[in-house]
């Protein structure tokens, strides 16, 4: 597969992301999804179902970004496969794990993003894949501004005050969320224990010593 520097972000992302997406980020040529389509009407997926991973195609097929800290570093790159369907809707796979994970990146009938262990360990991780892309930038910012890190696991994460912190609302975090305090940004991950019934794969970690850009990278308070 060929790699090419992403020419069209997609929009609808904060300014911080959308620099994180175009100077980091890579777009593979893969497969259309064009090109199964008929392989899975003849196998009863439904038209509606098949549209919504050509869109999510469109927009996000074969984009490749760094690492997230977590879930050993998340799709190794976007690209919609493997419909599956229970009571709540049509399911599509996101991305191939970038690591021997046990389980899957999908895309829920609702737009969610999240982790599934077969069909029962759900955890939706945030609202939307603009999410999760949102998080990865926010991660990727917090890192390279922070005085100091410090990774809490398990029972550690029991410990960790919020007080005077806020949520970072561009995540859309739902199992993983992100909070800005006066100095500090925390994200908390909790996707692990969600879909795996393992309480100590909750994880937090808190970037501390963080100025105004730090904090928000270019990003208006007013806008998180």
């Amino acid at each position: 597969m060929t790699r090419q520097r992403i020419a069209h972000v997609p929009d609808g992302l904060t300014s911080r992301a959308q620099r994180f997406v175009a100077v980091h980020g890579l777009r593979l040529d893969v497969r259309p999804v064009e090109g199964n389509r008929r392989w899975w009407r003849e196998r009863d997926v439904p038209a509606e179902a098949i549209d919504r991973m050509a869109a999510f195609q469109a927009r996000w097929g074969g984009v490749v970004l760094p690492p997230a800290p977590e879930y050993d570093g998340g799709p190794r790159y976007f690209g919609p496969d493997g419909p599956e369907k229970d009571d709540s809707g049509w399911w599509f796979e996101a991305g191939t794990q970038r690591s021997a994970v046990p389980y899957s990146f999908v895309i829920a009938p609702d737009g969610a993003f999240g982790i599934q262990v077969e069909r029962n360990g759900w955890a939706p991780l945030h609202a939307s894949v603009e999410g999760w892309v949102e998080a990865l930038a926010l991660a990727h910012h917090a890192a390279a501004h922070a005085t100091r890190i410090d990774r809490l696991v398990g029972d550690e994460v029991e410990s960790l005050s919020l007080d005077g912190c806020a949520p970072v609302r561009e995540v859309q975090g739902l199992a993983d969320t992100w909070w800005r305090g006066p100095d500090r940004l925390v994200a908390l991950w909790t996707g692990e224990a969600v879909s795996l019934g393992f309480p100590r794969g909750r994880v937090a970690r808190v970037y501390s010593g963080l100025d105004d850009w730090g904090l928000h990278g270019g990003v208006r308070p007013d806008a998180d």
